[in-house]
């Protein structure tokens, strides 16, 4: 990364995008705090969080998703939402073992949440399943599900329209919409243009670790290095 520096308006949808190599990866994995940076830092509402582990950014209100899906295909879908909801609870594995009447009552709150998300998202029929047996789009959504167990103020995601199809990605843009709508920032890395310029507010361009172009999606799609460098090129 050549001193790439941007910031993502509380509340809004931004993208990163960029040819294969640009960098979008790495920037993204320093922010999860899955990489340290050599120099720079990153902040969460004026907050240093540079250095942090990948769990202390998501007990600050950041979560993520990941390229491909990190489910735990043995546990059912709601029990694999209610693992996102432990970065929110106090129970910690020997109160959890001993069964304490007051760690009972938090897994039955997670459990509401759960289910609460899954209705919301669509998954709602499918929760007693066990993850292995939905399919790509449904794990797709189910990995959401589980961010959004976490009660991020931060959504980071990476990759998510890879693979599915041109249904799945519409509902992906109405899902990510309805995030929006919450009061949760989003983030996402996404090679999608028609659904990136479709929801953005802001686009950052990235090109061999530099940023070459940030603004909205119409200036971002008038902009002669992102057209010659990105859009105009074959990315496949």
């Amino acid at each position: 990364m050549q001193d790439v520096s941007f910031s993502v308006t509380p509340g809004q949808v931004a993208a990163i995008i960029g040819p294969n190599g640009a960098g979008k990866s790495t920037l993204f994995n320093i922010i999860a705090g899955s990489l340290r940076p050599d120099r720079g830092r990153v902040e969460l509402r004026g907050r240093l969080i540079t250095g942090a582990s990948p769990h202390e950014i998501a007990g600050l209100g950041v979560a993520r998703t990941f390229q491909t899906t990190r489910l735990f295909t043995r546990m059912t879908v709601v029990e694999n939402v209610m693992v996102g909801a432990h970065v929110r609870m106090r129970a910690g594995f020997l109160s959890a073992l001993l069964g304490l009447p007051w760690t009972r009552r938090e897994e039955a709150v997670a459990l509401g949440k759960a289910r609460g998300i899954l209705s919301e998202l669509g998954l709602a029929a499918h929760q007693d399943r066990t993850a292995s047996t939905l399919s790509f789009g449904q794990r797709r959504v189910l990995e959401l599900a589980r961010a959004l167990a976490a009660e991020p103020e931060v959504l980071l995601l990476d990759e998510p329209a890879a693979g599915l199809t041109i249904a799945e990605t519409e509902r992906l843009g109405e899902l990510i919409g309805g995030f929006k709508q919450r009061g949760i920032t989003v983030l996402l890395v996404e090679h999608d243009m028609s659904l990136v310029m479709g929801i953005c507010d802001e686009v950052l361009v990235l090109s061999s670790g530099r940023r070459i172009a940030e603004g909205t999606p119409r200036e971002i799609q008038s902009n002669p290095e992102v057209i010659s460098v990105y859009l105009g090129a074959d990315d496949a």
